[in-house]
């Protein structure tokens, strides 16, 4: 009698999925409903009744974000306890204007205000309430590496990285 293997990479994952650690998962999530359109997928508290979560995944758009609460006796702190973090979330969406807004009503911050950029995206970039960062963009238009190249010598958003 031979068993079935499972998949080693689930049909409903990705092989890569972000796994953000916050100071109340749970208000995360509700967070990421109200400003991503964020689908609950799971959400498994730990057992002590404390509320936190030791998983919970969410849906948005074809991609999964799991989270957890943060744990600093195991070392699983987030942005807010960190002061900042490092990774950014890139979330491509149909309209990113209204996405955008949806975030800061929902209670993100801007760090970039929406525009048209040089590569080819109408861009910009959030903070959401529990320190992570999202950038938001919805393609306009086809632009070469060498046109991207070129246009970033003079785009003022790359100004930043000039020594």
């Amino acid at each position: 009698m031979t068993m079935n293997q499972p998949k080693k990479v689930p049909d409903d994952m990705h092989t890569i999925t972000p796994h953000l650690v916050c100071r109340d998962a749970a208000a995360a999530i509700e967070f990421y409903k109200k400003a991503f359109g964020a689908v609950e997928m799971a959400r498994m508290p730990v057992p002590d009744g404390s509320g936190k979560l030791m998983h919970a995944m969410v849906k948005i758009g074809d991609s999964n974000i799991m989270l957890v609460d943060e744990f600093p006796e195991m070392g699983c702190v987030g942005p807010q306890t960190l002061n900042g973090s490092p990774v950014t979330l890139h979330f491509y969406t149909e309209d990113v204007d209204a996405a955008f807004q949806r975030a800061l009503d929902a209670g993100a911050t801007t760090k970039m205000p929406v525009a048209d950029m040089f590569w080819g995206d109408r861009y910009g970039m959030v903070t959401d309430p529990f320190g992570h960062l999202w950038s938001l963009a919805t393609h306009i238009r086809e632009v070469s590496p060498e046109e991207a190249i070129e246009a970033s010598k003079s785009a003022p958003e790359c100004a930043a990285f000039e020594q």
